[in-house]
């Protein structure tokens, strides 16, 4: 049950840098250090838009509307954040 733990924590670690990755080449674009006709940054952007967009999209369903701010990432990162306390405050019920 131990190797689940450290499955399920990786998966979490992973999602996070994903977030992590889009919201900075977001900005990255917006401010027009990134350029989307370079291939290799098109691919990697519509990439992680198409892992993430499905999540966004049901967060954003959710939330108000807030104008031109986009706080879904956000959201989705204090998810995440809060099933690893959940799965670190209970990491005794995977070792038996």
């Amino acid at each position: 049950m131990q190797s689940l733990f450290q499955i399920l924590m990786l998966l979490l670690n992973i999602v996070w840098f994903f977030i992590i990755a889009h919201v900075v080449m977001s900005w990255l674009i917006n401010f027009q250090v990134l350029n989307l006709r370079q291939p290799v940054v098109a691919q990697i952007w519509y990439g992680l838009n198409r892992l993430l967009e499905p999540v966004y999209s049901r967060i954003r369903q959710i939330l108000p509307p807030m104008g031109g701010l986009d706080l879904a990432p956000l959201v989705l990162l204090v998810g995440v954040a809060v099933l690893r306390i959940v799965l670190m405050n209970n990491a005794a019920a995977f070792y038996y």
